[in-house]
């Protein structure tokens, strides 16, 4: 297939025009996007090739501009092309709310809520959760739980109502909602030879072994801006998807670990770990209720949305004292 099969004449086509587009040809476009050929998108939305390209010519005729050019990797998008994909990500999204609304009407269901979360949030997020569903218990509660990144690229497109997360992303326009505190401190092993010791410097640190998250994690990033203010730099010994392999790896003596107090709550209650006294920890960020502006929120997902912003905080762990170093 030829970029002559994608021609377009943009004289006399205004962007008005593109209001006479349908949703079979915003499909077409986003399964070319996702599937790089016109043959894998035929084959992904069961049409004909010729079906599809045919889709894809009336869309670039109204749209007045190259939407796709073949490249060494298959046929991707041009700038336009990726504009015309995000109006498509938003009538998908928009065509799933309005379903559910339909839903609601009908009485068929009491409502659906997509919710994620970072990973550190894991520890009290449930617990929300299940109070909001003893509230409402004909509303499903859809979590997906990743990293910082994993769902900072999730709140690119409508698939989740809301998220719950420490620093808003920066590339995204998103109401938020303060939900508490999330405070990060440096944690041993119990018996650890700097647990007795006060007042200590990241200086009396940069011989330990530090076990941390994978880059991405917002634990991460933070730490190494610790690091970075003091021109230091930590000895990392083993990088990590968990905070529950870490905790594990902490109390086993391989290492010591920045980490949110909230995930480590139980095991300092019991003492199986301890809380290294550095000045200047704890550093406390807070945690969010984070949605994007444009993002219609149904009558489920704004109840869970409103319960987290005013009584989210009721549910972060409770900590020992952490004092203000």
């Amino acid at each position: 297939m030829s970029l002559k099969e994608f021609s377009y004449n943009g004289a006399g086509h205004a962007a008005a025009q593109l209001r006479h587009l349908t949703i079979r040809q915003l499909r077409s476009l986003a399964a070319l996007s996702a599937k790089g050929s016109v043959t894998a998108a035929s084959s992904h939305l069961g049409l004909t090739q010729p079906a599809v390209t045919q889709q894809l010519r009336q869309l670039q005729d109204l749209a007045g501009l190259p939407l796709v050019q073949r490249t060494g990797d298959g046929m991707l998008l041009t700038e336009a092309g990726r504009e015309v994909l995000a109006l498509a990500e938003r009538v998908e999204a928009a065509i799933t709310d309005c379903q559910g609304a339909l839903d609601l009407l009908a009485g068929r269901t009491g409502g659906t809520v997509h919710l994620g979360a970072v990973s550190t949030a894991k520890y009290f997020v449930p617990h929300a959760i299940a109070a909001f569903s003893k509230r409402y218990p004909k509303i499903e509660i859809k979590l997906t739980i990743g990293n910082r990144e994993e769902i900072r690229e999730a709140m690119h497109g409508y698939d989740l109502d809301f998220a719950v997360m420490g620093r808003p992303p920066a590339d995204v326009t998103v109401d938020v909602r303060q939900l508490g505190r999330n405070p990060h401190i440096i944690v041993a092993r119990k018996g650890h030879w700097l647990e007795k010791d006060s007042g200590l410097s990241l200086t009396d640190l940069v011989h330990e072994t530090f076990l941390t998250r994978e880059p991405g994690s917002g634990t991460r990033t933070l730490m190494e801006g610790m690091f970075q203010k003091s021109d230091l730099e930590p000895i990392i010994g083993m990088e990590m998807s968990s905070n529950e392999t870490i905790k594990q790896a902490v109390i086993a003596g391989l290492g010591i670990a920045f980490i949110s107090a909230h995930t480590v709550a139980h095991e300092l209650a019991e003492g199986r770990l301890v809380v290294l006294d550095v000045a200047g920890l704890p550093i406390v960020r807070q945690w969010y209720v984070i949605r994007r502006s444009d993002k219609v929120l149904l009558p489920p997902a704004q109840a869970m949305f409103d319960f987290l912003g005013s009584e989210g905080s009721n549910y972060l762990p409770d900590l020992p004292e952490l004092g203000g170093r």
